[in-house]
């Protein structure tokens, strides 16, 4: 059964830092692209960062040089660093694995979801 579980969300001031954990069992790892998403309340599922089969890390332009991914396999884990937090990245994120992402990391299709770990970033 796989199951994928994020934590270290909470609350911070803008400016500040948290990091994101996304652990994942029952899947073999490395053949997975791993994502991170997010949903503010009363918007759409939004793309915020992933890892590509190929190695590539992307990131969506709004968190480009704030938010860093990465992954340590030997742990099944996936991380995501969020420096200069913002009020406006307030959301609950998401960790998502899917075999391959479409090209624009659409929500939809996505394989794997685990159930959200919520960021507030206060003003």
């Amino acid at each position: 059964q796989v199951q994928v579980v994020e934590s270290g969300g909470g609350l911070v001031q803008a400016g500040g830092s948290l990091r994101l954990f996304c652990e994942a069992s029952g899947l073999t790892w490395f053949r997975y692209e791993m994502g991170w998403f997010r949903q503010a309340p009363g918007q759409d599922r939004q793309f915020v960062g992933g890892l590509r089969s190929d190695g590539r890390t992307v990131y969506a332009d709004s968190v480009k040089g704030r938010f860093t991914i990465s992954r340590d396999n030997a742990k099944n884990t996936m991380y995501l660093q969020m420096n200069n937090l913002k009020p406006e990245d307030t959301a609950v994120y998401y960790c998502a694995a899917s075999f391959r992402f479409s090209s624009t990391f659409s929500p939809s299709g996505i394989t794997y979801w685990g159930k959200g770990t919520l960021v507030t970033v206060s003003s």
